[in-house]
């Protein structure tokens, strides 16, 4: 349907599309079922979370917002990661990185 979609999928090791246009809302292939679920998952998730905790959020920072949700959600219990483990991984991630705002600001007296 939109070519956005297209375009998105290119940046992953695996994206398929369904057309709704055709009323294709389910593909089996195999083992592998491509639907539209996951992702309405993930944005309905991601959204919930930048209104509820994250009201006030920068668009130029927007790209941060979403890494910490693709982390925490690709990483949840459902999946079999407890606490212990996303956080060692969370760790393993941050080592050698250091993120700053700006730089300290000197004031003359």
């Amino acid at each position: 349907e939109a070519g956005m979609y297209r375009r998105v999928g290119q940046e992953f090791a695996s994206h398929d599309v369904v057309t709704h246009s055709k009323d294709e809302y389910v593909r089996y292939e195999g083992a592998k079922t491509v639907h539209t679920n996951t992702v309405e998952g993930f944005y309905s998730i991601f959204k919930r979370g930048m209104k509820g905790v994250y009201q006030h959020c920068a668009e130029h920072h927007l790209h941060r917002y979403l890494a910490e949700f693709d982390f925490r959600y690709s990483n949840r219990s459902a999946l079999g990661v407890e606490d212990n483990v996303r956080s060692l991984i969370a760790l393993k991630g941050a080592a050698g990185k250091r993120l700053t705002f700006h730089g300290p600001r000197y004031s003359e007296a």
